[in-house]
C-alpha cells in the first residue's frame, strides 16, 4: 500500500500529520495522542480513534496499536477541555510538588491526593500531570499508570518519552508489586484470599460503564485480599491487584459481597451514608506500596505511602 505523503497541518482547523520520531516508537497510539492533545478529553481521544478521524499510513488504527520510527500519523483538531480553564492554581502546583515521595533523573512516585485527577478531560481542567508541567515545564512528565480520582497514594510518573514507555511497559507487563490499603463494607471471613474473576465494561449507568465480572467475556482479573484488622461492620484489609484491569479491586470487592467504603459506583448507598455521619468524604481506598524495576538500571524501586490522617479518623470513630 501506498503511503500518504506528510502533507504537514491543512490550515486552520484542519487535520495535523505528526512523523513518529525514534523516541516515541513503541508507543500506543491512544496514549501518543493525549501526550499531544494535552486537555483533550480521553473520551474525545477514544472517539477519535472509533471513527477513523486518526490515521497511522493512511490507515484506520486502535487504540493499543503501537508506532514505530518513521510512521505517520493523521492528527484531527480537537478542543481542549482545559482551554478555558485557566492555568493551573499556584496552590495545587505546591500540593503536588510536595506530594513527591521519591524522584530522580527519570521517575518520580507521588502521594497523589483523593479528588485530583491524574489528568484532564471530562470536565476537569487540570490534574497531576499538568500540574506537574505548571511547577517544572522544562521536564516531559508522563503517567506510567493511572489511579481512580477518589483513591490516594502512590502514583509513578516519567520524566522523559523513554522513561514513561519502559514504565508503562512494566505495569503492563505485570512486573510491578502494587498494594493498597481498603475499607470493606461488612466482615470479610476469608482472612487472605485470590479472587479471581474476570471483568469486563457492563452497560452504561448514570454516564459510566462500570465494570462486571463475565466468566466468558470478561479479561483476566486476579486481586489477593488479606484482612489487617476487624471492625464493627467493617474490615481493613490490604489488596493487591495482579492484574491491572480498570477499577479492579473496587469491582472485586463488590463481587464478594463486601465493597469498597465510600464508593460512589460499586459501593452499598446505605452503608455510605451512615460513614459519611462519620465524617467519611472519600471513597477508603489507597494506594499504599508500589515496587517497580527501575527504568534505567532496572534495579528494584521500593516506595510507601502512609495512610492519610482523615482515613486513620474514620478507622477510630468506627
Amino acid at each position: 500500500m501506498t503511503q500518504p505523503k506528510n502533507p504537514g497541518p491543512s490550515g486552520p482547523g484542519g487535520p495535523d500529520w505528526v512523523t513518529v520520531d525514534s523516541q516515541r516508537a513503541g508507543q500506543r497510539i491512544d496514549n501518543f495522542l493525549m501526550a499531544r492533545l494535552k486537555g483533550v478529553p480521553r473520551s474525545r481521544v477514544y472517539r477519535m480513534l472509533r471513527k477513523g478521524e486518526v490515521r497511522i499510513n493512511g490507515r484506520r488504527c486502535r487504540p493499543a496499536d503501537r508506532l514505530a520510527a518513521g510512521d505517520r500519523v493523521r492528527i484531527p483538531p480537537a478542543t481542549t477541555a482545559g482551554s478555558s480553564g485557566g492555568p493551573v492554581p499556584a496552590a495545587v502546583q505546591r500540593q503536588v510538588t510536595a506530594a513527591i515521595l521519591f524522584e530522580d533523573d527519570t521517575l518520580a512516585v507521588l502521594d497523589k491526593p483523593a479528588g485530583l485527577a491524574v489528568h484532564s478531560g471530562s470536565g476537569t481542567p487540570f490534574g497531576i500531570i499538568e500540574a506537574l508541567a505548571a511547577a517544572r515545564p522544562g521536564v516531559e512528565w508522563g503517567l506510567a499508570h493511572r489511579l481512580d480520582r477518589g483513591t490516594s497514594g502512590c502514583l509513578v510518573v516519567g520524566k522523559g518519552a523513554g522513561a514513561t514507555r519502559a514504565l508503562q511497559a512494566a505495569f503492563r507487563e505485570e512486573r510491578v508489586d502494587k498494594a493498597y490499603l481498603a475499607l470493606l463494607v461488612g466482615c470479610w471471613e476469608a482472612g487472605q484470599q485470590l479472587v479471581e474473576a474476570p471483568l469486563r465494561r457492563g452497560p452504561e449507568r448514570d454516564g459510566q460503564r462500570p465494570m462486571v465480572v463475565d466468566p466468558e467475556q470478561g479479561r483476566p482479573a486476579r486481586t489477593r485480599f488479606l484482612t489487617l484488622r476487624a471492625f464493627a461492620g467493617h474490615t481493613l484489609v490490604r489488596a493487591e491487584p495482579r492484574t491491572g484491569r480498570t477499577h479492579q479491586i473496587r469491582a472485586h470487592a463488590r463481587h464478594m459481597g463486601h465493597p469498597v467504603a465510600g464508593d460512589p459506583v460499586y459501593g452499598d448507598p446505605e452503608a455510605n451514608g451512615a460513614l459519611r455521619s462519620l465524617g467519611l468524604e472519600r471513597m477508603f481506598l489507597h494506594s499504599a506500596e508500589v515496587t517497580l524495576p527501575h527504568p534505567v538500571s532496572g534495579q528494584p524501586v521500593s516506595v510507601k505511602a502512609p495512610l492519610p490522617e482523615a482515613l486513620k479518623a474514620i478507622m477510630e470513630r468506627i
